[in-house]
């Protein structure tokens, strides 16, 4: 592979090690690479997943983030914490503050809460080649926070992230450069390949690719024949090629549709499937309203518990563009009805709200006042902005069934 027309920059792939973990163990004075440490979504919740396991703690009893906490050990020596989102947000955001001693805001790519791309073309004067900035920034991360992070360098965003992935957690800092890949890159197992997936695993070991070289001298005409663009993109991403900007706004991005979906703590029969339903209605046409969008089509997903196993995703457009909570929600209810199988506890429901318009732009209806219907909603948007999202709420959120109170306590699903 000829290299030379390709771009060439110095890009660092950040990731802190076990980071919820991490940093609860600095709350409590512990050392977070040495002690056993567990974070725990609701320590209430036997079934409730563990979000964070320090590393003596995955090293000792194999616990992972995808353990529940009923899988934890019996040990006295383990501290078991429930986890606080709204910490690790103000961490990881002081974190960013950090590295913005060393580049711009726009050489900054946040790609999670505990992971980053940095940009750092041109530093070699003010502070050394690639390596010796990584070192820097690793350092003061642990000196400022106590937080051990893993850095992977590399000559664009694929080849930091992968070398990262691959090599960078059991070294602390890997480099991988074009030149390299074969070498670093293409012994490993295609599932070790950012990007690939459990489904996309299976579909290229049916056609004999079993590692990332086999995937690197496959026919790329097969491979865009068979998976579109994906496979394209999986070819060269196998010889380390990755054309994706280094710079500039990351963050913003067309809003294609807003959703919002809750697995919920315990099986809900239909009566209270429909509370449930409609708290999510106000909480999609609020965000809506907040972007100044409205849509056309209404999805609606419901999961069945596990005793049944199943469930139904289904979808309306209507004829005028909405953002009023009550008509997204009678729509809801209408495929609720239509679909659910009347007998089946219920476990997870999401509603989405995609074909979207600029509000400016929907028609008004000669048949109903949507004027006063916006109004309303808007004022009831103005005032949770003001005092809160839970200082004016249906009635029927404050039931049991109602899951509006609980979430405001809550950040990405977590207590904060």
């Amino acid at each position: 592979m000829d290299y030379s027309p390709y771009p060439r920059n110095d890009i660092l792939c950040i990731d802190m090690r076990s980071f919820y973990a991490s940093v609860e163990a600095m709350k409590l004075g512990l050392d977070p690479m040495k002690d056993l440490l567990a974070v725990v979504g609701d320590p209430n919740r036997s079934g409730s997943i563990v979000l964070a396991a320090s590393p003596a703690l995955k090293k000792k009893y194999g616990i992972s983030n995808v353990s529940r906490f009923f899988e934890l050990p019996d040990d006295p020596n383990l501290y078991i914490v429930q986890a606080h989102m709204a910490d690790y947000l103000k961490v990881s955001a002081e974190i960013t503050k950090l590295i913005y001693q060393y580049v711009p805001k726009e050489a900054i790519h946040p790609y999670s809460v505990d992971e980053v791309w940095v940009t750092v073309n041109g530093l070699q004067k003010l502070f050394g080649n690639r390596r010796e900035v990584a070192r820097r920034i690793k350092n003061d991360i642990y000196e400022c926070f106590g937080i051990t992070c893993s850095i992977g360098i590399g000559d664009n965003k694929f080849l930091a992230k992968v070398v990262m992935d691959l090599h960078a957690k059991q070294q602390g800092i890997a480099e991988c450069t074009y030149e390299e890949v074969q070498q670093k890159i293409w012994p490993f197992p295609i599932e070790a390949m950012w990007g690939i997936g459990s489904r996309m695993k299976k579909n290229l070991n049916r056609m004999g690719i079993v590692t990332i070289e086999q995937l690197a001298r496959f026919d790329l005409r097969y491979l865009k024949k068979r998976f579109g663009i994906m496979g394209e993109q999986l070819y060269w991403h196998s010889w380390g090629i990755d054309l994706s900007p280094v710079l500039g706004n990351f963050i913003k991005t067309e809003q294609k549709g807003f959703g919002h979906g809750i697995s919920l703590l315990r099986d809900y029969s239909k009566a209270e499937a429909k509370v449930c339903i409609l708290d999510l209605c106000e909480e999609v046409c609020r965000r809506a309203r907040t972007a100044n969008m409205a849509g056309k089509t209404i999805q609606l997903g419901i999961g069945y518990s596990k005793a049944t196993g199943g469930g139904f995703s289904r979808s309306q457009s209507i004829s005028l563009p909405t953002n009023i909570t009550m008509d997204m929600y009678h729509v809801c209810l209408d495929l609720f009805l239509r679909f659910y199988d009347g007998v089946s506890s219920i476990r997870r429901v999401y509603v989405t709200l995609t074909n979207l318009y600029v509000k400016q732009d929907t028609q008004l209806s000669l048949f109903e006042d949507r004027a006063k219907k916006n109004d309303i909603g808007y004022a009831m948007d103005a005032i949770r902005s003001k005092y809160g999202s839970t200082s004016l709420l249906r009635a029927i959120s404050y039931t049991d069934a109602g899951i509006t109170i609980e979430r405001s306590h809550k950040i990405g699903g977590h207590y904060a």
